[in-house]
């Protein structure tokens, strides 16, 4: 029974509810130790009964170590469900459990989406229940896979529950609801003691209220101080705390029990499984057995289970009888404990219980470690993996492996996403080296971390560092491409820098990075007003680099970026699309958002608005739930850019917040959408009218250090139709000069022309004014940009009405008119009306809207996959969702649509 716990237990109850109808969720519940948090969770249990399939996990903090140790705990028994995941969740999961080889390293990510679906496939039968307790202990790898999980939840009828203890490890749950337990309150408090001290508590008045007084609420300390008090335990009083008051009182049980049973007690803490098997091996070892096991559970200081464990009654028994052990008898535990599991054929976590009962160097023990990490690095655990390579570094016995050691645990805490601990570990590494290739490849670590953190400018010289040492050339090529990014935030002296040392290298063409150096160096020069090479056509380029044995699409992700600096958006449309195939077919869930950024950007760029939007919502998405702050920044000022068109000022706002939450940095670097936000909140007050504020949101923008930025330069048109408007065209002059300048450089292409010529209508004298406008209009024609050939449709029509052409004016303002409401670019829609009534014509009624209209970016991406003939499984495949999300999504969309079937969807598409 819980006592003062009405409220959780009713939120608890609604999700419970919830997921038995099919909607899942998720909830940390947070709280000092004590506080109930695990009495909560054995209540969902018991609430939830038979009506649910339950699964179980704790953490263990000498298990926070080994990869995938809480994951494996928990989904073990629905590893019979494995076969009906697609093939790269499938073998993601395999590779990380250790049940199949692997050719590289397991994508950590993509385990995340396989632990998601095989909970979906649990849930087929009867909603599913997943408690995890302990969570701040869980290993990093696990707690990765569950937390990505719980944030993609949709229709699966899964409740996932974590409890975390407050102030202790590192378990950030960003995107899931929090519910924090509080003290009791003193009615419930007293009620709770009564219930528990019986008879003998509530004679001895003296003792309650001081039970009262240091409990303070916490339900632990209800049941556990009344013995110790009671037995006049000997503590130090005065303000300690209430923890290590526990503690003390956990250590006064064990201190009574005879010397085998407790030497049985720290053996099953030390184990962090809790298998009974290996606890009674290892204690029989160390002279206990059985018949102290039995001693244990009478003294209710551990319980077995029905799966053949052994649980500590509370997690703060085990801390309490590990930290008051003497070190030579902890030693000796991790000593029988590391020898019974070898014997078991468990080599991974018997190396570590020996690493830890080692005492000086061990060069056999170091290289068993080694093993161990790479084991981990193939399994996806990153995190385990840095953790054995340090500590192998601790037991080698000469300065070279040390070295190598902490050069690889460096690499694996970067790939971990622990940028402090990898920079730790690159120093002290750099510390004992002076072999260039090996400082290279930890100023390489520094430098990464620095980028992750908004350092660009120690990341690019740390960089450029590492480029300039005796290396070869192909590494001190992809060093340097690197740097580009780096030298892209810093400005164009650090860019025009960057290309000489790239345009110095002397590389071999079978090298990989050859194409993509040459094509960088094509692309970029131009932009900056310098002379280079013809760029070749980008699938060209594409297919040398992958010839020459180039990591598809993980190395080729730059090309994208790389083709809109000179305005090549339908070849960066075409290999983004590509890539963004490859990426969902071998799982790369971490490259999606780079990648559906910039396919964003060229459906963006050719007018195609809502194919935009639905990559941006899923990059998004995927962004928040792989934790990558460039990319949630970058794609929510995209977004910030659309909701703009459409008119959403409440998006826009919330998106620019997102886009520049970041910002504020140890070194004053703005956030990675800086540009593309400015750039949003200048559209949405030039489609409001407010050419001043545009004018002087952009007027700075295309003159600063971002200048040739895609989303710095491509703004000059709409800066130019501002200062037009304002009265003020000589503000725009020298940003339109170096985007005509740009246009030419680029070769000019039919777009970058049409604007030339729709800005130099607008800037010009009027007697040129309408040839400018026709001339841009018949090149608009040619190109794919329906929003670019509208706006000029709409300005030309605007000229006319205004030089009293009023027929001619409503042609062109109808033409504008019917595809500014086919792209939803409401502002502009109303704006062109507006004119129209000026022009004389009735105003039109509004077009219909398409025929998915209405529905989310989800439910039409689904729709859409659906209408091509996918089952529910392979959407669910390629979207990173469960198929009974997939079916739900399915579901909304059809009444919406006013259809009842897929074949009814496919004709309606």
């Amino acid at each position: 029974m819980l006592y003062g716990r009405a409220g959780e237990q009713a939120a608890v109850g609604e999700l419970l509810a919830a997921a038995g109808e099919g909607r899942s969720g998720a909830l940390v519940l947070r709280g000092e130790p004590g506080i109930g948090k695990s009495a909560l969770l054995e209540y969902a249990a018991e609430r939830a009964g038979a009506d649910f399939e339950v699964l179980r996990a704790t953490g263990v903090e000498y298990e926070a170590d080994l990869p995938f140790a809480g994951l494996h705990l928990l989904l073990g028994p629905a590893l019979p469900l494995l076969a009906a995941l697609p093939a790269p969740q499938r073998r993601a999961l395999e590779a990380a459990f250790g049940l199949a080889e692997v050719s590289g390293p397991a994508d950590r990510l993509l385990t995340g989406l396989a632990a998601l679906g095989l909970l979906a496939e649990l849930a087929t039968e009867r909603p599913l229940l997943c408690l995890v307790d302990d969570a701040q202990w869980l290993d990093h790898s696990s707690a990765g896979a569950l937390l990505l999980a719980a944030r993609r939840l949709g229709r699966e009828g899964v409740l996932l529950l974590f409890a975390a203890r407050d102030g202790e490890g590192a378990f950030v749950a960003p995107g899931l609801p929090e519910l924090r337990l509080a003290p009791l309150e003193p009615s419930a408090a007293a009620e709770l003691l009564a219930a528990r001290a019986g008879e003998d508590g509530r004679g001895r008045v003296g003792l309650r209220y001081r039970v009262l007084a240091e409990a303070r609420g916490n339900p632990l300390a209800l049941t556990e101080l009344p013995a110790a008090l009671a037995a006049d335990q000997p503590y130090q009083g005065g303000e300690l705390a209430l923890t290590e008051r526990l503690r003390q009182a956990f250590h006064g049980q064990v201190a009574r029990l005879p010397a085998p049973t407790g030497t049985l007690l720290l053996v099953a803490a030390a184990e962090e499984s809790g298998e009974l098997a290996t606890v009674l091996r290892a204690a029989e070892m160390l002279g206990a057995g059985a018949e102290h096991l039995a001693a244990a559970e009478r003294a209710d200081l551990l319980r077995r289970t029905p799966d053949g464990r052994c649980v500590l009654r509370h997690p703060l028994l085990r801390a309490a009888i590990l930290e008051s052990a003497p070190l030579d008898r902890k030693l000796a535990a991790h000593q029988a404990l590391g020898a019974a599991l070898l014997a078991n054929g468990e080599v991974d976590r018997g190396s570590w219980h020996l690493a830890l009962a080692a005492t000086g160097p061990d060069a056999e023990l170091a290289e068993a470690l080694e093993n161990t990490a790479r084991r981990a690095v193939a399994r996806g655990g990153h995190a385990g993996a840095a953790a054995a390579y340090e500590r192998a570094a601790q037991l080698a016995p000469d300065r070279e492996r040390v070295t190598r050691c902490l050069v690889l645990a460096a690499e694996s805490a970067l790939d971990a996403a622990e940028a402090e601990r990898a920079v730790a570990l690159a120093r002290r590494g750099a510390e004992l080296t002076e072999e260039p290739f090996t400082l290279a490849v930890l100023d390489w670590v520094r430098a990464t971390a620095e980028f992750w953190r908004g350092g660009y400018p120690e990341a690019h010289r740390l960089l450029l560092g590492a480029a300039a040492r005796e290396i070869e050339p192909a590494l001190a090529a992809r060093l340097l491409l690197q740097a580009f990014h780096t030298a892209w935030y810093l400005g164009e002296e650090q860019v025009g820098d960057l290309l000489d040392r790239l345009a110095a290298l002397e590389l071999s063409p079978a090298d990989s990075t050859t194409p993509l150096v040459e094509y960088l160096i094509s692309a970029a020069g131009p932009t900056l007003g310098r002379s280079a090479p013809p760029a070749r056509p980008l699938p060209e380029v594409a297919a040398l680099a992958r010839a020459a044995g180039a990591d598809s699409p993980r190395e080729l992700v730059q090309l994208c970026g790389a083709s809109l600096i000179p305005g090549r958006d339908a070849e960066t449309h075409l290999l983004a699309e590509e890539l963004v195939a490859e990426a969902r077919a071998a799982g790369a869930l971490g490259l999606l958002p780079t990648l559906l950024f910039f396919f964003a950007e060229a459906e963006l760029f050719h007018g195609r608005h809502r194919q935009a939007e639905l990559a941006v919502a899923e990059g998004l998405d995927l962004a928040r739930d792989t934790a990558q702050p460039q990319w949630i920044s970058q794609l929510s000022a995209m977004d910030a850019y659309l909701a703009a068109l459409r008119g959403d000022g409440e998006l826009l706002a919330r998106r620019v917040g997102e886009a520049l939450a970041d910002q504020a940095t140890a070194w004053g670097a703005p956030a990675a959408g800086t540009s593309w936000s400015r750039w949003a909140l200048a559209l949405h007050d030039l489609g409001a009218g407010r050419a001043a504020e545009v004018v002087d949101r952009l007027e700075p923008h295309t003159a600063g250090r971002y200048r040739s930025h895609v989303s710095a330069i491509r703004t000059v048109p709409d800066l130019v139709e501002a200062a037009v408007r304002l009265g003020r065209p000589e503000r725009a002059e020298a940003a339109f000069q170096r985007f005509a300048s740009w246009s030419r450089r680029i070769g000019e292409p039919d777009w970058t022309r049409a604007l030339v010529l729709r800005c130099q209508a607008l800037l010009g004298p009027a007697e040129l004014a309408e040839s400018g406008y026709l001339a841009a209009l018949e090149l608009h024609a040619a190109t794919d940009r329906p929003f670019e050939l509208a706006r000029t449709s709409l300005l030309f029509g605007e000229w006319l009405r205004r030089d009293r052409r009023k027929s001619e004016a409503r042609t062109r303002l109808r033409a504008a008119l019917e595809i500014f409401e086919r792209l939803g670019a409401a502002p502009w829609a109303e704006r062109a009306r507006a004119e129209l009534s000026a022009a004389g014509a009735a105003t039109p009624v509004a077009a219909p809207a398409g025929p998915l209209a209405g529905l989310t970016p989800q439910e039409e991406q689904i729709a859409r996959l659906a209408a091509k003939g996918l089952s529910n499984r392979e959407i669910a495949a390629q979207l990173f969702l469960s198929p009974r999300t997939v079916g739900h999504h399915l579901y909304k969309a059809y009444p919406k649509l006013g259809i009842a079937s897929r074949a009814e969807l496919a004709e309606l598409v």
